[in-house]
């Protein structure tokens, strides 16, 4: 495969995923059957998982953000992540290192309703503690 033309593929595709299949055809210089060619083995090669929307800064600027790093109890991380798994608000959970074993990142409606989100976390079978960062706003996004 041309390692370039993946590349330049990923970053259109980055910049906005519904881009049509002849306007990155245009945009990289290629056949629109090209095209299709390299997202079809982009996917089976699991680089792409699928295709999704980023909302406007301005829409999400009215939606409440925030980072909870969570300590679990050992032995308990699967038991929390299949939990947090059915929160729909709970956008992206991910291992770390350091003090707290994960860092989730919940988007909510409301502040009230972020603060039953962080009580409905805390009170999960295995949650030791919590420490919850919201934020304010977003410098720039990719």
């Amino acid at each position: 495969m041309n390692q370039e033309l993946d590349e330049g593929l990923l970053e259109l595709l980055r910049q906005n995923s519904r881009e049509s299949i002849a306007n990155l055809a245009r945009k990289l210089g290629v056949s629109r059957a090209t095209i299709k060619e390299h997202m079809a083995t982009l996917e089976r090669r699991k680089i792409i998982e699928g295709y999704t929307i980023r909302f406007h800064p301005q829409h999400q600027q009215q939606r409440v953000s925030a980072y909870l790093m969570i300590e679990i109890h050992p032995k308990q991380t699967g038991t929390v992540v299949r939990h947090m798994e059915k929160i729909p608000v709970v956008q992206a959970l991910y291992s770390i290192s350091g003090g707290y074993d994960l860092l989730a990142l919940v988007s909510c409606d409301t502040t009230t309703q972020l603060d039953q989100v962080i009580d409905q976390i805390a009170d999960l079978d295995g949650v030791d503690k919590t420490l919850t960062n919201i934020v304010l706003g977003a410098k720039f996004q990719r």
